[in-house]
Parts: C-alpha cells; sequence; structure tokens
C-alpha cells in the first residue's frame, strides 16, 4: 500500500472511535494517512500527521483517536489475511517508538506509587497498556509494570503479598478479558482487599462485561484512568 497523497486539512469527529473508545474519533482519510504511514513504516510521515493533530488534540488522545485505531485496522486485514504478520509486528514497533517520542520524553512522574500496578492478561499486544502507562507518567504517576501475567491466581497472590491497593488489568481478547473473573476470585479467597481496575476493547465493547467479572472500575480510554486512579487512592 502506497502512502496516501490528499492533504487535506486534518481533523477529528464527534463519535466513537473504530476502537470503541473516546468520544472523538480521527476522519476517515486522517485514519487512511495514519494506516498507510505504519504499513510504509514511513516514520517522517506519521509524525507529521500526529503533529497536525496535536495542533488541536491532547496527546495522549491523539494516541486514542487515530493511532491505535490505524493499527487495529492492520490487525483485521491481517485477520482477513491481507497482511502478513511480520508487518504488523514492525508496525507495532514503528508506535512504540513514536509513543516513546511523543509521551514519554516530556513530563517526568512525580514519585512511583507503591500500591498500584499494572498488568496485561495473557496477551501479547501491549499498546494498550503502553498507552495507560504513558498517560499516568504525563499525569505525575509512576507505578510498577508487572508485564504480561498468564497466570491469573499467581497475578492475585502478587498483587495481595505486595500490598496493592489497585492492580490495573488490559485485555484485548474476550477470551483473555473473561479471565479477570479467576483473579477476583483468588483475590477474594486470600482476603485481599486489592481493587481491580479493567481495560481494552472487550470492555469497551461490552460495558457489562466489567461487572460479569467483578471488577471494581472499568475505563473507557486510558486517558480516563489518571482521575479514575486518583478518585480510588488520592493524588500521585
Amino acid at each position: 500500500m502506497g502512502t496516501y497523497s490528499d492533504q487535506s486539512s486534518v481533523h477529528l469527529t464527534t463519535g466513537r472511535s473504530p476502537s470503541g473508545g473516546g468520544s472523538m474519533t480521527a476522519s476517515p482519510n486522517v485514519l487512511n494517512r495514519a494506516e498507510a504511514a505504519l504499513l510504509d513504516l514511513d516514520a517522517p510521515a506519521l509524525r507529521a500527521l500526529m503533529d497536525e493533530v496535536l495542533l488541536t488534540t491532547p496527546r495522549v488522545e491523539v494516541f486514542e483517536t487515530l493511532i491505535e485505531p490505524a493499527l487495529n485496522r492492520l490487525g483485521c486485514s491481517w485477520e482477513d489475511g491481507d497482511l502478513a504478520l511480520s508487518q504488523i509486528y514492525m508496525a507495532s514497533r514503528l508506535v512504540e517508538r513514536i509513543l516513546e517520542e511523543y509521551l514519554l520524553g516530556g513530563a517526568v512522574a512525580t514519585r512511583p506509587h507503591p500500591l498500584v500496578a499494572m498488568a496485561v492478561l495473557d496477551d501479547h499486544h501491549l499498546l494498550g497498556k503502553r498507552l495507560v502507562l504513558a498517560s499516568l507518567h504525563v499525569a505525575g504517576w509512576s507505578i510498577e509494570d508487572w508485564g504480561v501475567a498468564t497466570d491469573p491466581v499467581a497475578l492475585a497472590e502478587r498483587a495481595h503479598r505486595e500490598g496493592l491497593a489497585v492492580l490495573l488489568i488490559s485485555a484485548l481478547m474476550d477470551r483473555s478479558a473473561r479471565r479477570v473473573a479467576e483473579v477476583v476470585r483468588a483475590l477474594r479467597a486470600l482476603g485481599a482487599t486489592t481493587r481491580v481496575v479493567v481495560g481494552g476493547a472487550p470492555f469497551r465493547l461490552n460495558p457489562e462485561l466489567c461487572g460479569e467479572v467483578g471488577a471494581d472500575a472499568t475505563a473507557p480510554v486510558a486517558s480516563a484512568v489518571p482521575a479514575l486512579l486518583a478518585s480510588l487512592v488520592g493524588a500521585p
């Protein structure tokens, strides 16, 4: 796929994003340009597009409403057999570099918060977790990143052992999201008071899922997590 040449003005439109989150979404033309830049691994074009959008949109929201939906489009193309997995991998690596440049290279978190940690359950698609961590970083939070957890009971035991006040869990697939129930059951069996906050596409697409798995709260987009966390444990 070649890079799109339409350079009409960049704007966001009201509505839900293709990934199911946020109150704003990039226009089809802008998403097409972002998708083409990712597929071509054209970092300068992607940076230029982001700089245009940043004139009217906060940094974290640019990733939520533009980069993540564009990457999800590529994922759908891979599922349909139109792209190779290697292309998705390289596009994801480009997003990681851009994320580091735009969100993690600026504001420095004030101090670590030892009572909050985040993990991805089962999945190895980590963009959602990185967006949340970046959003928290910009807001002055520094929480523990526990990476990918494959054993819900072990995750609960660690949270209890370390006395977590809040455990943030991100899931990409429905099967992984439903395994949060195993984490919650294990926490309750241990007598832990850790609150579980969930996020990811399954919870955006099915608002009832948070309650079904026994989680305490969910955030529809990464930029909503700092305020939610502050309501649970106070400001950083």
